[in-house]
């Protein structure tokens, strides 16, 4: 028993030490500071604060620059222990919750809104509480000291009693370190802010002391200081002067922080992030004003002086009584003195805020103009302010620009700023989230602010909440619809019925929107198509093109099909480079004749467009280059292929070589002879053009989409007639299979395709030329006369060689 004692004992003590003490207090009875005074004096009450927080009592001055001088910790403070260590505290700060320092103004601001939130909330059923003079003003004020490097953030809002300075500044340190950067990593819902939570923390960025100071109406007013060393404390503040109500925080910025004693630093940091709060924001900012003061006499002697030698003799004397008179005046000059006052710096009204009824046109352009920093002056072509209600409630205004930036689809996939700001409770958050809303309707400018919407710390935290999902559907809706009321409410959009119903003031301005909208982003709404599956259907409505009826103005799908002939089953369309090419196109020659119409599909993303959209309103999209165009019905079409068998059977024979699938009687020609058409599953010949001329193209991946080349002949041509004989007499006459081959080359061309052989072509053409000028197959090019190259060289020579001045005559060696 004895040999266990000893060791128990000692194991026991080791628990007694590793026992944690929460919750402990370590009181004021160390080491007293030699600054400190002994016995500080006493401030009177005072009842409310002094105005505009400006002080003329000097004892009041000195005692709080002898606090603010020592940046330590007071001596009879209440000092408290973070359990959290500093270093992974300043960690989590630093590395996982901000990337920027420039946050922390925000996060102060929104924390002194919170608090005039309360107080005014609380003022409501209690008039008395706000007080009287400057403390009922609900404002919040921001002052600079660059003397001693300090900036200071303060409200007359609610205030902090000691406990709440307790609970409140010591959120990170009650909850623990790894219980709080669980919670972060696992829900990512840590709405926090406006408790002085772990936003307050971010002071810690710039500062390396930090005081506030507090009143509360139903306590004392407290300092609450701090180093983040380990350790906070409160006192009962008998140093600073009275605020009367609310919290002034105070910074000491750390050296490489202070661009954060800039005037226009902090102008521009609440324009961006604050711009919106409820309560207005000063800053004592200075400004140079220009003064008359009274000039010395010594100056206005030498004013006098140099006046006069600069008068021209020629001038006449001034009067008497002038001089007299001017000599009564009083000699002043203009100096420039610098003053300061509080300056407003968020005079933007929240206009999303207000019915919508209530809001004019004036203030919504102006309202875009402030949020789009656009200052052209154009209007926005529309826009739209709606508020969202159910799980997630939010208030939005969209708008859609009057012009498309210059690089928006340069740069369309690479991007990641949005024109979409995320406001919480009128905070900016950011505008880089990628999820709010499509990339395809990035060209929207707008703002979006919810009051359900945890008002985190982190971007990237609130990315993920599920929320965001909710408001990006409702935005989509909404932004679709926007677009779609701006085509409806365009007149040259609507029916001739229509128009009668639109007032003609109305109509005047808005004439023309639509098409002005198209020209600027219509490729975006392709985009959407292309993208966006589940929006689809109501993209698809807001396209625009021409056709061959449309005589140069933009049509709609709906149109087209109100204007479809009886029978028709496809919406007929065709893509190429431009409308004026696909007008004379071959494959269009029958189409027009029977009346109907095509689309003309000019923009290179039209061809991934018409992948995705495949039908519209139950009508499929027929391309008229390929293959499986039905133009009603022909009675005459079986006898016609029995009729030329013979002929197609022998020419797909002769284009074995070109990778011809097949030769067919054709349904779509009227004019031309023959013309090659693709399958209707591969790549149409502008898709393979445009495949073609991709930088980082693989012409061995291509050849697997390439479409099957079918050449189809037309029945009626007189070409077609000829060689039909032709072959029946003789299937063997080179001169036949030649004209065979060029005119599939030409009508190859004539369709779109790249020739593989141009030179080859070029050779079939040039012997055509000499057989219709009656020219001999055999005849050659003459050659050129050849001359001895030494000849030449030696003639160079001779010409080049300098004169011999010995042989010249003396005059003639003088000029040399």
């Amino acid at each position: 028993m004895r040999k266990w004692t000893i060791p128990s004992v000692l194991f026991l003590l080791c628990l007694l030490f590793l026992l944690p003490d929460q919750g402990r207090k370590l009181h004021a009875n160390a080491e007293i500071d030699v600054d400190a005074p002994v016995d500080p004096p006493k401030v009177e009450d005072k009842i409310g604060a002094v105005p505009h927080g400006l002080s003329t009592d000097s004892d009041v001055v000195k005692r709080e620059s002898e606090s603010i001088s020592r940046k330590t910790l007071r001596a009879d403070a209440e000092k408290f222990q973070f359990q959290a260590e500093v270093s992974r505290l300043m960690d989590i700060i630093i590395n996982s919750l901000y990337s920027n320092k420039d946050i922390f103004l925000r996060e102060l601001i929104s924390n002194a809104s919170d608090a005039l939130d309360k107080i005014r909330f609380l003022s409501l059923t209690d008039k008395e509480i706000l007080g009287e003079g400057d403390v009922a003003k609900l404002e919040i004020q921001i002052t600079l000291d660059k003397e001693k490097k300090i900036l200071s953030i303060r409200d007359r809002g609610i205030g902090m009693t000691k406990e709440d300075l307790i609970k409140n500044l010591g959120t990170i340190a009650k909850s623990g370190t790894s219980a709080f950067v669980e919670k972060m990593q696992t829900s990512g819902d840590l709405n926090l802010i406006g408790q002085f939570g772990v936003g307050f923390y971010s002071v810690y960025l710039v500062a390396d002391y930090v005081e506030v100071v507090s009143k509360h109406n139903d306590d004392k007013q407290y300092v609450w200081e701090s180093k983040a060393d380990g350790a906070f404390a409160i006192s009962e503040d008998v140093w600073n002067e009275p605020l009367g109500r609310g919290t002034e925080i105070r910074l000491h910025l750390r050296d490489e922080a202070q661009e954060y004693l800039d005037e226009s630093k902090l102008k521009e940091l609440v324009k961006k992030y604050s711009e919106f709060i409820n309560f207005p924001i000063h800053l004592w900012a200075s400004k140079e004003v220009e003064e008359e003061v009274p000039a010395d006499e010594d100056e206005s002697s030498d004013e006098e002086e140099t006046s006069e030698s600069k008068s021209s003799e020629d001038e006449g004397e001034e009067d008497d009584a002038e001089k007299e008179e001017d000599q009564k005046k009083p000699k002043t000059k203009t100096v420039k003195k610098t003053t300061y006052d509080w300056e407003l710096l968020n005079d933007m009204k929240a206009v999303w805020l207000r019915n919508p009824k209530e809001v004019t046109d004036e203030e919504y352009e102006k309202f875009y103009h402030s949020l789009a920093k656009d200052f052209t002056g154009e209007k926005p072509l529309a826009w739209s302010h709606f508020t969202a209600e159910g799980d997630v409630e939010f208030k939005a205004v969209l708008f859609v620009p009057p012009k498309a930036p210059h690089d928006l689809y340069e740069s369309y996939y690479n991007s990641k700023n949005s024109n979409l700001k995320l406001y919480v409770r009128r905070v900016f958050i950011s505008d880089e989230f990628d999820d709010l809303l499509p990339k395809y309707l990035n060209f929207l400018k707008g703002l979006v602010d919810s009051d359900t919407l945890p008002l985190n710390v982190s971007r990237e935290m609130l990315q993920q909440h599920s929320s965001l999902k909710t408001i990006k559907k409702k935005l989509i809706r909404k932004a679709l619809d926007m677009i779609r009321k701006l085509a409806d409410e365009d007149p040259d959009e609507s029916n001739d019925t229509d128009k009668k119903d639109i007032e003609e003031s109305d109509s005047n301005e808005k004439k023309g929107q639509y098409t002005k909208f198209w020209n600027e982003f219509g490729k975006s709404i392709k985009l959407g198509i292309i993208e966006d599956a589940t929006n689809r259907n109501r993209l698809a409505k807001l396209l625009r093109f021409e056709t061959t009826k449309s005589d140069g103005k933009l049509t709609s799908l709906d149109q087209y099909i109100s204007r479809m002939k009886s029978g028709q089953k496809d919406i007929f369309y065709i893509t190429g480079t431009s409308k004026d090419q696909l007008q004379k196109s071959p494959f269009l020659e029958r189409l027009t004749k029977k009346n109907y119409e095509v689309i003309f599909f000019t923009d290179p993303v039209d061809e991934y467009l018409m992948q995705y959209l495949m039908d519209y309103e139950d009508k499929k999209f027929q391309n008229v280059s390929k293959e499986g165009l039905k133009i009603g019905k022909d009675s005459k079409d079986k006898e016609l292929k029995e009729s030329f068998k013979e002929l197609t059977k022998w020419w797909k024979g002769a284009l074995a070589a070109e990778n011809v699938d097949d030769v067919k009687i054709s349904n779509r020609l009227a004019d031309s002879p023959c013309v090659v058409v693709t399958s209707k599953y591969g790549w149409s010949s502008n898709m393979e053009r445009i495949m073609q001329s991709q930088t980082l193209s693989d012409a061995n991946k291509q050849a697997y989409m390439r479409g099957k080349r079918v050449l189809e002949v037309n029945p009626r041509h007189p070409i077609i007639k000829e060689l039909r004989e032709r072959i029946v007499k003789d299937p063997e006459d080179e001169s036949v299979k030649r004209t065979a081959q060029l005119m599939y080359q030409t009508a190859l061309m004539e369709s779109g395709f790249i020739l593989n052989d141009p030179k080859d072509f070029a050779s079939r053409i040039y012997s055509s030329v000499k057989n219709s000028l009656n020219i001999s197959p055999d005849a050659v090019v003459e050659d050129e006369d050849d001359f001895e190259e030494t000849e030449t060289e030696s003639t160079v020579k001779e010409t080049e060689s300098p004169p011999n001045t010995e042989e010249l005559e003396p005059d003639f060696k003088d000029e040399l």
